[in-house]
């Protein structure tokens, strides 16, 4: 068994595919981040992204996969999910070992393992489309925080882009630390110093006057719609968990 450590980046991801076949390695595992002392393993390999070599293993996959079975490897290894990298490999790998396209094989536990965790990407993606609740600050941005369970922020881009095209946007992920943002024109990632804020959610100080009566509306509004006697709470729950309602306005 051969230990193997990367830096966590889909191209160092496909660094390490290329160091296994490379040097032939047969039984691996693979880890993010560097060995750290005392860790016992029979042989280890910390392995240095290479650009060139991801490049040769992302060609090879092309010849492999169709363009959308690429971009589906890319976004299971972005959801940042933990334990799942060995499956990640175990899938590129049965790729390059087979003659003929593998994606569909879904009796092949890697080719399983990835179709569900796209399912729980895409599903978590969808989740935020319509939990996101922007809030207006004093610059004219709308602002946004989100906690997702999984890495999906850069898959809302193309969603707010297209729905608010004559804004400007942020949405940040606490969880991660960075976020998107939008000014009318570009996307780009950013990160924020909340020292001064003192939490990350709590931003009210760069409120506009008029989002507190805004916010005092959309609570009204949800409140006169609702119907005591047709409450149902566990309904409720599996349509919005409760891990969503601190960033809900509704639910504040």
């Amino acid at each position: 068994m051969t230990a193997l450590f990367y830096d966590g980046t889909f191209e160092g991801l496909l660094t390490a595919i290329f160091e296994i076949y490379d040097r032939k390695l047969s039984l691996v595992k693979i880890f993010k981040g560097q060995q750290q002392t005392g860790e016992m393993f029979g042989d280890t390999l910390n392995v240095i992204t290479n650009e060139a070599y991801a490049t040769r293993v992302l060609k090879g996959l092309r010849k492999k996969l169709s363009p959308n079975g690429v971009q589906r490897l890319y976004i299971a290894h972005m959801a940042e999910m933990d334990n799942e990298d060995n499956n990640l490999v175990g899938y590129i790998r049965y790729a390059f070992d087979s003659l003929q396209n593998i994606e569909d094989d879904y009796g092949n536990r890697y080719v399983m393992r990835l179709s569900e965790i796209i399912r729980m990407m895409r599903r978590e993606k969808h989740r935020m489309e319509a939990f996101v609740r922007f809030r207006k600050l004093k610059d004219e941005t709308y602002y946004a925080a989100v906690e997702p369970d999984f890495n999906v922020l850069p898959l809302l881009i193309r969603h707010f882009r297209s729905r608010y095209t004559d804004q400007k946007w942020m949405i940040y992920d606490l969880r991660r630390d960075y976020g998107i943002y939008y000014d009318r024109h570009d996307t780009q990632f950013i990160t924020l110093d909340f020292a001064a804020a003192g939490k990350p959610g709590d931003v009210i100080s760069a409120y506009t006057e008029d989002e507190s009566i805004y916010q005092h509306l959309w609570k009204n509004y949800f409140h006169s719609v609702n119907i005591p006697a047709r409450k149902n709470t566990k309904l409720h729950v599996r349509h919005i968990p409760k891990r969503y309602w601190k960033h809900l306005t509704e639910k504040i």
